[in-house]
């Protein structure tokens, strides 16, 4: 595995630092689990009969970012990276894709997603989630989509070692 270069959340801090910190702890620990892998290693299926792959995870957690700061926050119609259907499955096919393509709308999606957070005035900011009609602050946002980080990058945990024996953080 490659040098651990993540930032560790703090031990103390405010509300919204915490959550700040551990959503980019999770992103990072995700770009971690897909270091120094080929693309045709990063689209490896090594745990049949699952379909999932690293690159999979990643075009996927660029759908959840968007899905939930952009959407949410600032264009309910905005259509998901690779779906016209908002199909979240649909970003887990990376058969054709390239860490390339990938990271350049994951990154995208992330950098994004920052600026919207950063733009709030406070966690209580609320927003329309377009699939439950119903508002949700960015407290609940910044919390879903660490739940959704701290999950699949279980997922890559497996993957990782399925496809190069790595194991670890």
């Amino acid at each position: 595995m490659t040098p651990d270069d993540r930032v560790p959340p703090p031990t103390t801090g405010d509300e919204r630092e915490t959550l700040r910190a551990y959503l980019d702890y999770h992103r990072a620990t995700l770009a971690r689990k897909c270091a120094g892998l080929t693309d045709e290693e990063l689209r490896d299926r090594p745990m049949p009969p699952s379909t999932l792959s690293l690159l999979g995870l990643v075009r996927h957690l660029a759908e959840v970012e968007r899905a939930w700061f952009r959407r949410v926050f600032e264009d309910n119609d905005l259509p998901l990276v690779w779906s016209d259907r908002t199909d979240y499955q649909a970003a887990y096919d990376a058969s054709s894709s390239t860490r390339a393509e990938a990271f350049a709308a994951w990154d995208a999606e992330v950098a994004h997603s920052r600026r919207v957070e950063a733009a709030a005035p406070d966690l209580d900011t609320t927003g329309l989630q377009p699939r439950w009609g119903q508002r949700v602050s960015l407290r609940m946002a910044m919390v879903h989509v660490l739940l959704e980080y701290a999950r699949h990058n279980g997922h890559a945990d497996l993957l990782r070692e399925g496809i190069d024996g790595t194991v670890g953080a």
